[in-house]
């Protein structure tokens, strides 16, 4: 975990601080004080009440809102156990909320967590400091899971049940489920569309690239991580590995139309390929966020 801090810290300082902060340095305004009119004042800003007392006019005074809360949802499905390469996608998903949560202390701001497969498995309230942070961190890189399916729904449903202000929310997961396609996708785009008009919600989808080409290295076994089931596949004809490559890049097309369509951003990682650069392009992207 010290290694992972240490790598992560000076990642968050050298290029994701500041972007972080000018994304999220304020969730609104609050109301400060009044003072007299200058020329220059919007006019909308005069305190009338304030104004017919003085007998001359005072306009309000606001400071932005610095009470915010990031609360970070972690897929911890036996899915994403799954890596190609030097790191699987469970690793990655620890290592990119890491990197979430060393730029919220950086900016003062209440850092949460859950970490769920088909059920809850761990939920950590959103406070503040290096100490808490350093807690979510080890709890995300140390917590053995129980389950081994996903219901990204439920979690998303205990989010809003336990944030009762807005917060950014970030979900980070496979996107991996088990069941009926038509109807998970439908009970996923009720979630996201409910969450997302009570807070701020980000995608963080992590894919490998052994889920989007298959190698030509004859018959196979795979094995569904989360239901036990294996099939057997014959990787020779060119046949067959074009349309595993076609049915996972629609897979992922259909996810992308649907989180924009209920108005989601996405962040798309591979744990084959660094994943500073798509976090600093939605940084860049994003500007302010929505209020």
């Amino acid at each position: 975990m010290r290694e992972l801090e240490i790598r992560t810290r000076r990642m968050v300082d050298d290029s994701i601080a500041g972007a972080y902060h000018s994304v999220f340095k304020g969730r609104g305004m609050d109301f400060d004080e009044v003072r007299e009119y200058s020329p220059g004042d919007e006019v909308r800003t005069i305190d009338w009440n304030v104004t017919a007392r003085a007998g001359r006019p005072f306009v309000k005074k606001f400071t932005e809102e610095r009470e915010l809360t990031l609360f970070l949802v972690v897929d911890i499905s036996a899915s994403g156990n799954f890596g190609s390469g030097a790191m699987a996608k469970r690793e990655l998903a620890a290592e990119v909320a890491s990197v979430l949560a060393f730029s919220a202390i950086r900016n003062s701001d209440k850092v949460g967590l859950i970490l769920y497969t088909d059920s809850i498995e761990h939920l950590v309230p959103p406070k503040k400091g290096r100490r808490h942070v350093l807690r979510v961190v080890r709890d995300i890189l140390s917590h053995e899971p129980q389950g081994v399916g996903t219901d990204t729904v439920k979690a998303l449903d205990v989010v809003n049940h336990v944030l009762h202000r807005r917060a950014v929310v970030f979900l980070i997961s496979d996107f991996e489920s088990s069941g009926d396609p038509g109807i998970a996708r439908a009970a996923l785009r009720r979630a996201v569309r409910q969450t997302n008009r009570r807070h701020d919600l980000i995608a963080v989808h992590v894919e490998d690239p052994r889920e989007q080409e298959l190698p030509n290295v004859g018959i196979i076994a795979l094995e569904d991580a989360e239901t036990g089931e294996i099939v057997q596949l014959d990787t020779a004809p060119a046949a067959v590995r074009r349309r595993f490559n076609e049915l996972s890049l629609e897979r992922s097309r259909r996810l992308r139309n649907d989180l924009r369509a209920e108005g989601v951003d996405a962040v798309q990682l591979r744990t084959d390929l660094p994943y500073l650069a798509p976090l600093q392009r939605f940084f860049k992207s994003r500007g302010r966020p929505r209020v």
